[in-house]
């Protein structure tokens, strides 16, 4: 593995794991008052749109982080949405 990978993996699983205590948070007390919504939303598409460059470049850290990050992400919407 070279340096520039191994950088992208770490920032990955930094980036990916700060959105586990919100999605652990959110589906533990369906409380979502708190949470944007709009922010959400866009961020979701965002995400979604870097998984997508992800596979056409075939960068495996990019690949891994937005698809994991796009399901907490996608969690905490679905909660959003439900429990308004």
């Amino acid at each position: 593995m070279t340096l520039t990978s191994f950088i992208g993996f770490l920032a990955a699983i930094l980036t990916t794991s700060a959105f586990i205590p919100q999605a652990y948070k959110t589906i533990r007390t369906r409380n979502t008052k708190g949470l944007s919504l709009f922010m959400y939303l866009i961020f979701s598409v965002g995400v979604a749109l870097w998984l997508v460059y992800g596979i056409s470049i075939g960068d495996y850290p990019v690949m891994v982080a937005n698809a994991v990050t796009l399901l907490f992400a996608l969690v905490i919407l679905g909660f959003k949405l439900r429990y308004k």
